[in-house]
């Protein structure tokens, strides 16, 4: 049972850093740090993209208009760290 925990814990927190990825490179193209026209950074964009972005969007219907900034990686992040914490007091509970 524990090498599940360990397999589920490890997709979380690898799901994690994809999400923070994302936004630190949405943040580069937006302040021109890097040229979304560059090949390998549109690769990379692409993927960060379609990986997170099926899970992002329904967060963002839900969630109110901030005026330009999006919060809904953040609640993601808290959210998939307390569906791991449930998880793990429910297994250690049993």
């Amino acid at each position: 049972m524990y090498s599940i925990l360990w397999l589920f814990d490890t997709l979380i927190t690898l799901y994690v850093w994809i999400l923070i990825a994302s936004a630190i490179l949405s943040w580069l193209v937006v302040f021109n740090v890097v040229n979304a026209h560059n090949p390998i950074v549109r690769s990379v964009g692409e993927f960060l993209w379609r990986v997170t972005e099926p899970v992002l969007a329904p967060l963002r219907r839900v969630l109110p208009n901030l005026g330009g900034i999006d919060v809904s990686p953040v609640i993601l992040i808290i959210l998939l760290y307390f569906i791991r914490n449930l998880v793990f007091e429910l297994v250690a509970g049993s």
